[in-house]
């Protein structure tokens, strides 16, 4: 058994001056990667994890056995300290964590918080606390995830295998956690006493150290023993308690457990699980970044084609105007050729039939221009309608898009940031898609018509009489329901050019094409700017939406940005506080 000798370990208060420097400088350092656990979102769990790490710190060293059930932990800890203080079993005979500490006679205290605390008179529990696991692979699963919950603290881990099942799926799988906690592991390889060749043996320890070494990146101590020998030998029988093979790996604990390298490994486990945690996070913190770059492609992409749409749609109205102003265009080419036709002195006797030549004008150069325009007017705000639906329904594809990519891609982490998320996508779809599911074309389609006959009207209201021999263009404003520009240009040019001689006929073009040049300036005017309010009302509608999302995202790339940043400067502080441990003489 292992015994305390003229150079036992010393209390963790006793340190030189550098060792206390890297102390204080330790607890520094972790307690900003506690302030970075809270302030980017790390689980309770992950956070009471670190806690207790810290707190660690000024508690004993802990020397935690793990193995599966039956593998001889107990048997290994009584073996350890030269008594039998624990129950064994070839049934699970640990079903909590049990702590071993030194005390005058025995004692046991618990369990409380599923731990139970065992005092025994052995003189290595004086500065080293054991700790024995329920298994890895228990019948029970709480055994199995109390003794996961548990590794996080330990200073040092002895895992237990044996040579008749060496590495198993539940060994590899709970290797990979000890390594994941950044623990120091000796593997201790029970039952060698069913070999009989040293060959075997050796073939067994080498598939350890090589397993192992593939699970954790280095080769960890492998001691192979027999715990039934030991515990024969431990009654002075020398011979069997040599063939044990338990005095090489006792003599290496006590070496391990010197004032030097105790304190090394004490300083070095809260780091571990510091480095842990902050990875995890930090995995996480990428995660999110991935998932809000999407989303940031996303909305510059909805940015785009808001801004392609304004583009597109006012290059089209501008080719949709043209087409009214031609009409008007029309309408005046018609009456230069009905003023050269009818002003001249072989038609003096016509002109003198007043109600005869407004008939002819209205029938020869007003014709249907009136109920043109009009058809022109509806058209392109069944244009505007339909545009702006298809805007509508182009957005609620991209969102019912990233709502499926969100439930594909959620791979855990911070459960309120993807609650957060996902609310936020599932609220703007559902806000779009009711758009797109309750969009009227027909009630669309009346609302523009009503403020364009607002607007149209107001800007074409033009009352200009006749006067004398003069050709007169009047302009009337209506309000009928049937048309939607509010211009009847039917009675627009009603009154024109009566009694006209010859003489008067330039200046009968030239004030017709003076009213028919002021009517398509306003008619235009009014269009547009009734299209640019459409096109504006239909962009900040969209924008307006996706709002509360858009700055969901951009405020967390910010904040997660600022996490990843702050998670990597602490990795590496402490990588470089590790080495710097490692190097303390």
């Amino acid at each position: 058994m292992l015994q305390r000798s003229e150079s036992s370990p010393m209390s963790l208060r006793l340190l030189s001056d550098r060792q206390a420097a890297l102390l204080a400088e330790e607890r520094r350092t972790l307690a900003a990667v506690r302030e970075a656990l809270e302030r980017f979102g790390a689980s309770d769990e992950d956070r009471a994890i670190l806690n207790r790490a810290i707190e660690q710190l000024d508690d004993f060293f802990l020397l935690v056995v793990v193995g599966e059930f039956n593998a001889g932990k107990s048997a290994f800890i009584n073996v350890l300290i030269g008594q039998d203080v624990l129950e064994e079993g070839v049934t699970p005979t640990t079903a909590q964590i049990t702590v071993l500490r030194y005390g005058e006679t025995m004692a046991q205290d618990g369990p409380g918080n599923g731990v139970v605390t065992v005092r025994a008179p052995a003189e290595l529990l004086r500065e080293v606390h054991l700790v024995d696991t329920p298994g890895t692979n228990a019948v029970v699963p709480e055994h199995q995830t109390i003794t996961e919950r548990f590794v996080p603290r330990a200073d040092l881990v002895l895992f237990l295998t044996s040579v008749d099942r060496p590495f198993t799926e539940s060994e590899r799988a709970f290797l990979t956690l000890i390594r994941d906690w950044g623990k120091k592991i000796i593997v201790v390889l029970n039952k060698i006493d069913i070999l009989e060749r040293e060959e075997e043996i050796g073939r067994v320890i080498d598939f350890v150290e090589e397993s192992a070494e593939r699970l954790v990146g280095i080769k960890p101590p492998v001691f192979p023993v027999s715990l039934r020998l030991a515990r024969r030998g431990r009654r002075e029988d020398a011979a069997v308690w040599e063939a044990s093979r338990f005095a090489p790996l006792e003599g290496f604990l006590r070496e391990t457990l010197e004032d030097r390298e105790r304190v090394r490994l004490k300083l070095s486990s809260p780091l571990g699980v510091g480095g842990r945690l902050a990875d995890t996070l930090l995995g996480q913190v990428r995660e999110r970044l991935g998932l809000l770059g999407d989303d940031l492609t996303l909305l510059e992409d909805v940015d785009r084609q808001l801004a392609v749409y304004r583009e597109d749609m006012t290059r089209d109205f501008r080719f949709r105007i043209a087409d009214i102003d031609n009409l008007l265009l029309g309408m005046e080419q018609r009456g230069h050729a009905f003023f050269d036709e009818t002003l001249r002195v072989g038609r003096v006797f016509d002109l003198l039939n007043r109600s005869r030549t407004q008939e002819a004008f209205k029938r020869e150069v007003v014709a249907d221009t009136p109920e043109q325009i009009e058809r022109r007017v509806s058209t392109l705000i069944d244009w505007l309608v339909d545009a702006d639906f298809r805007q509508w329904t182009a957005v609620n594809q991209h969102l019912h898009e990233r709502r499926r990519q969100h439930a594909e891609r959620i791979v855990g982490g911070s459960e309120q940031f993807h609650h957060d998320r996902a609310r936020l996508i599932d609220g703007v779809g559902r806000q779009v898609q009711r758009v797109v599911d309750t969009y009227d074309r027909t009630r669309e389609a009346a609302t523009i018509a009503d403020k364009a006959r607002d607007s149209v009207a107001a800007a074409a209201a033009l009352q200009v009489a006749a006067a004398g021999l003069g050709a007169v263009v009047t302009i009337a404003a209506t309000t009928a329901a049937a048309d939607i520009t509010g211009i009847v240009l039917a009675g627009v040019l009603a009154a024109v050019g009566l009694f006209v001689i010859p003489g008067r006929r330039h200046r009968a073009k030239q004030e017709m094409r003076q009213k028919i040049t002021l009517l398509r300036e306003q008619l235009s005017r009014a269009l547009h700017q009734q299209f640019e309010t459409e096109i504006q009302t239909s962009v900040v509608r969209v924008e307006e939406s996706i709002a509360p999302y858009s700055r969901f995202v951009r405020a967390e790339r910010t904040k997660l940005a600022d996490a990843q940043q702050t998670l990597d400067v602490l990795l590496g502080s402490m990588n470089a506080l590790r080495a710097q441990i490692e190097d303390v003489p």
